[in-house]
């Protein structure tokens, strides 16, 4: 089997609940491949998403226990409920599935509408499910504003259920759902633990096309790395990268000491909606306290 058709089992293998065009699943494989032979007390990843990281490393049996964290409460809840109530969750999103019609776009209005004024872990799962190449974007006040993708109506309701079953059996009863602030859910991390940090890129978080809803500046996430290094807490951080000759971001800090690797992450999706064929490359930061780990 080549390496290419390994990565693919390997993520076939791995439930994926939450569609998300910017999770790491692709990645996931080989971002744990470095990992090999080591095992941990916890994984935290306090930029949780999709949490793709967490579900393949739960998979691989790489830590003990996880802390799945986000600073979008519901997500946090969404998180919530796909650990312990996946059959409930299975439904409501069955629901709200059944309720559209092809072709016609206002009932997904609806549904995001009643989200941003209600919230509701069923309609953010419906909305990232059907929103356009699964991209959620933000306004200036935190509300959802992607349209939905007019080609297709979203993960079927059966595959969902099972996608929300597989997660629920790899981390129910050994993971912990947080929300908040990152650096306040990474104070209890230990030196035995892994963190995973996927945090907003610099150049997706201005503009009037945000793709999160809360934005982090390179200088307060640089202080971070710098206390979690002064812990000597294990840690990689998938931060900046390049398109094309487009390159995002500046290079993190010398004095930070961090391993800097480079994962070919394919063809990039908006280059070939433009026509262009162009490959991305995301930054893959090792921290001092991995690097030497034995």
């Amino acid at each position: 089997m080549t390496k290419s058709a390994a990565e693919a089992e390997a993520r076939s293998q791995v439930p994926h609940p939450i569609p998300y065009q910017g999770s790491k699943r692709a990645l996931a494989p080989r971002i744990l491949a470095l990992l090999e032979g080591q095992r941990f007390t916890k994984l935290y990843e306090p930029f949780a998403g999709s949490a793709a990281l967490t579900l393949a490393a739960s998979k691989l049996r790489i830590a003990d226990a996880f802390v799945i964290a986000d600073s979008l409460s519901p997500l946090v809840e969404l998180w919530k409920r796909i650990i312990s109530d996946p059959e409930r969750l299975g439904s409501e999103y069955e629901e709200l599935w059944r309720g559209q019609t092809e072709g016609d776009t206002r009932y997904y209005f609806q549904v995001r509408d009643e989200y941003n004024r209600a919230g509701g872990a069923a309609r953010l799962l419906y909305l990232l499910a059907r929103c356009v190449k699964n991209s959620p974007r933000f306004n200036g006040e935190g509300l959802f504003n992607q349209s939905a993708d007019k080609r297709r109506l979203g993960m079927r309701p059966e595959k969902m259920r099972r996608e929300l079953q597989g997660a629920s059996a790899l981390l129910a009863g050994r993971a912990r759902v947080l929300g908040g602030d990152f650096e306040a859910t990474l104070k209890s991390a230990s030196s035995a633990d892994l963190v995973y940090l996927d945090p907003p890129w610099q150049g997706t978080t201005e503009g009037p096309h945000k793709r999160y809803h809360q934005g982090l500046s390179r200088d307060r996430l640089i202080s971070v790395l710098e206390e979690l290094n002064s812990r000597r807490i294990p840690f990689l951080l998938s931060y900046d990268g390049r398109c094309g000759a487009r390159s995002y971001g500046e290079p993190l800090p010398a004095g930070l000491r961090l391993t800097h690797l480079e994962l070919e992450a394919g063809r990039s999706s908006q280059a070939t909606l433009a026509g262009r064929t162009e490959h991305t490359v995301e930054s893959l930061y090792m921290s001092p306290a991995l690097a030497h780990r034995e």
